[in-house]
């Protein structure tokens, strides 16, 4: 079985993006900013962007999205 690491890196790679709420239903995992960390301490070049989304109740709010780009 694959480390949550491992699972992350691997669908970042792919060219998929990755917020925390997609990171908790694809992967269980629940701290993606603390995962993220460790795979750019390895090497990863994982950049972060700010999106604006609705929440439950309808407010506009901004939370951290995820992709890979290569060096």
């Amino acid at each position: 079985m694959k480390s949550q690491n491992d699972a992350i890196l691997e669908y970042l790679t792919q060219g998929n993006k990755l917020t925390a709420v997609d990171a908790l239903y694809k992967f269980s995992c629940f701290r993606l900013a603390s995962r993220i960390n460790d795979l750019r301490s390895a090497g990863a070049n994982i950049i972060s962007k700010s999106i604006k989304v609705k929440n439950a109740n309808g407010k506009e709010v901004y939370i951290a999205e995820y992709y890979y780009e290569d060096k």
